[in-house]
């Protein structure tokens, strides 16, 4: 098809719909819809067109490779719940908290055992420190943005063993294929990583805001607590009742009221048997580890050079299947049914199938505009728009928009990549610096939208109140953006 400005409307329809629907899918469908009729504008054309685009793309063979990975990593994470990995993960970290600034510094070393996942770190760490904080004098809103600090924005910076990365590596593949460059996706998404500024500046901000500026504030909040529980003493019906309210419940010192309390976790009747978290994760990342090594040493140069070498796609997939394999067999050893582990196996799958979709979608959307020309468009037409110089900091605020009320960072990523890469490629832009852009743009919605599904299920654990908590978190986030804003400036001078 000639290449003409109906090119760009999939991608002027998605964004504007996605933010009013505050919904990645609707917008992703209306706007396959839309360019399937451009395609065949015939009665039923439109329809079958947009069928046989979705079904061609994700019966590729990378394409069903990371459907593969996204669910049955999820499904592991599922039996590690139901055998009791998180509760006793949680019961064992538990006894070593003494203090605030401990409970503090767990929350952010804790993240080595819990880089796999954003919301599967929130339902690791927050059950304990919810059970925690009344003990250490913590705020609820202390220890939810110490937790969301390291979740999101830690994870996307994590090239091996995560749930992000067969993602992240799909959608640079895909923007990549658009913009008609030959380039391994993740060797480029590794190369990408330094420019994700956004991650880097949240985290050192999180840092102070943890330690120090929360800190002051506990701290007035503790000596008020103390001065008014001086005053209550003087009533000795009121000292009573305080006494009551101080006095220990065995249950609650151990976290058991907490923990109790976080359904998504564990259920009550869970075992405590934090090996079953630590086995299964401990053998994904050596796994993934050592076969990229293997895939790809030979006629590697050096260690380094053997990762970029390997199919990392290939290698995580293979390494989960083994990992899924050896623990099945050590659960069904400690006595756990057959059944109730695939039930759970299933259960947890089932709950990434919203992702799946929105990237069956996705997918489906990047061939529609590549069809109508949107690569040729954008060279001939858009490239002289915006200077080589704007194109970074640009997309990183117009993705943090999005996402911000989008609420997504799968969403904002698979949106705005091929607009990127094009851009990028075809104005003399640094992609790599384009491709950190678009990364640390969907980082700030999912740490800074009240939509984030990683904020609604940490104020569901907390009991936070949603709106309040994240109006707690934009000037923190604010900071951050400003500060990778002003580096993507920087940097698109720099780098060429």
């Amino acid at each position: 098809m000639e290449p003409s400005w109906k090119a760009l409307l999939p991608f002027l329809i998605v964004i504007p719909l996605s933010i009013w629907t505050k919904q990645v899918i609707p917008g992703l469908f209306v706007a396959l819809l839309l360019g399937s009729y451009l395609i065949e504008p015939s009665l039923l054309g439109g329809i079958k067109t947009m069928l046989s685009y979705t079904v061609d793309n994700v019966m590729q063979t990378n394409n069903i490779r990371i459907i593969i990975f996204l669910y049955v990593f999820a499904g592991l994470i599922s039996m590690i719940k139901y055998t009791g990995g998180i509760k006793g993960f949680v019961h064992l970290v538990g006894k070593k908290v003494k203090t605030a600034r401990s409970a503090l510094l767990l929350t952010w070393i804790s993240t080595m055992v819990t880089f796999s996942d954003p919301d599967f770190r929130i339902v690791t760490i927050a059950p304990i420190m919810k059970a925690l904080k009344k003990r250490l004098h913590l705020s609820s809103q202390q220890i939810g943005f110490t937790i969301e600090v390291t979740s999101n924005p830690v994870v996307a910076l994590i090239p091996l063993a995560t749930a992000f990365v067969g993602y992240m590596v799909s959608v640079i593949d895909k923007a990549l294929k658009t913009a008609g460059i030959d380039a391994k996706a993740y060797t480029v998404y590794v190369k990408s990583i330094p420019f994700n500024f956004f991650s880097f500046t949240i985290i050192i901000v999180g840092l102070y805001y943890s330690f120090f500026k929360y800190s002051k504030k506990a701290k007035a909040s503790k000596e008020r607590a103390r001065a008014a529980a001086g005053i209550r003493r003087w009533n000795q019906q009121e000292a009573v009742e305080f006494a009551s309210e101080e006095s220990t419940n065995p249950n609650e010192e151990q976290g058991e009221e907490g923990l109790e309390s976080c359904p998504r976790a564990f259920e009550k009747d869970t075992p405590v048997r934090p090996w079953n978290l630590i086995i299964p994760l401990s053998i994904v990342l050596v796994l993934t580890l050592f076969l990229s090594w293997w895939d790809g040493h030979r006629g590697a140069k050096n260690f380094f050079d053997a990762f970029l070498r390997s199919d990392a796609l290939g290698v995580m997939l293979e390494s989960l299947m083994i990992t899924m394999i050896i623990t099945v067999i050590y659960f069904l050893f400690q006595k756990f049914k057959l059944a109730d582990l695939l039930t759970h196996f299933v259960k947890g799958g089932n709950e990434l199938m919203s992702v799946i979709l929105m990237l069956a979608l996705i997918w489906a959307v990047s061939a529609v505009s590549e069809d109508l020309g949107f690569s040729e468009y954008i060279t001939d037409h858009v490239k002289g728009w915006i200077p080589h110089y704007f194109v970074a900091p640009v997309l990183f605020l117009l993705g943090a928009v999005i996402s911000y009320f989008v609420g997504s960072s799968w969403g904002t990523w698979g949106l705005l990549m091929p607009l990127g890469v094009t851009l990028a490629h075809q104005s003399g832009t640094n992609i790599l610096l384009v491709i950190g852009a678009v990364f640390a743009s969907g980082t700030f919605g999912a740490f800074a939208s009240p939509l984030s599904d990683n904020t609604v299920t940490l104020c569901t654990i907390l009991d936070l109140p949603v709106m309040e908590y994240s109006r707690t978190k934009l000037i923190p986030a604010f900071i951050a953006a400003g500060l990778a804003a002003v580096l993507f400036g920087v940097m698109s001078f720099v780098m060429r």
